[in-house]
């Protein structure tokens, strides 16, 4: 008696977790879209060239924090470098797939 018990509170999950997971595709996308088009829309007016002068700003403001001595500053400022020559690389193909 325990297996068909779990055989059916097994197959009863399985149902639930695929409707539910067709159901949060469907509500999770359009939210992503919504979002994704919100951010797209602000940040293609943003020049390229933004993201570059601030990742050389910020790499500058670390060396100059790194000659003064204070290492973790300079640690910590030195790794927002990375991130934003990335946020310039998604905002160049976004202006790029919309000019298409």
């Amino acid at each position: 008696m325990e297996n068909s018990y779990t055989k059916v509170d097994a197959s009863t999950k399985s149902d639930y977790s695929s409707k539910m997971q067709s159901s949060n595709k469907v509500d999770s996308t359009t939210k992503e879209d919504a979002t994704t088009k919100m951010i797209e829309s602000r940040t293609k007016n943003i020049p390229s060239d933004a993201f570059l002068f601030t990742a050389l700003g910020a790499l500058a403001f670390s060396l100059t924090l790194k000659i003064m001595g204070r290492s973790k500053d300079a640690s910590f400022v030195g790794q927002w470098v990375a991130p934003i020559l990335i946020m310039g690389v998604y905002n160049k193909i976004v202006k790029q797939e919309e000019s298409k």
